[in-house]
């Protein structure tokens, strides 16, 4: 979602310029030619797992560099903090998911 947002405000001449629609109306996902294949939910899933799994090798990465003397403490902190970030948010998503399939489960057929 990030980059979606970034690539919209890369078109926009600066962040005080009013955009006009047909620009961010041509930027926007939903305006791809239908030769692009569409982003289900599996993929972006896919995506948010790979993410996450970056943002906590990028902590332990930044632990370990601040043994060897490469990486300030601020920085460290900063790292551990989004990786703990990351790791709390991905927990959410598995409770919701968990929650979703419990309630389909007790569904009458």
């Amino acid at each position: 979602m990030i980059q979606s947002v970034s690539s919209v405000m890369s078109s926009i001449d600066g962040f005080g310029a009013v955009a006009r629609t047909s620009d961010v109306a041509k930027s926007s996902p939903a305006a791809a030619p239908a030769s692009t294949p569409a982003i289900g939910f599996d993929g972006v899933m896919e995506q948010v797992a790979a993410d996450a799994i970056g943002a906590l090798k990028a902590g332990e990465a930044a632990s370990i560099s601040s043994i060897h003397g490469k990486v300030s403490a601020q920085r460290v902190v900063e790292a551990v903090m989004t990786a703990e970030r990351t790791l709390q948010m991905a927990v959410a998503v598995r409770d919701k998911v968990v929650q979703a399939y419990q309630e389909v489960s007790r569904m009458a057929i």
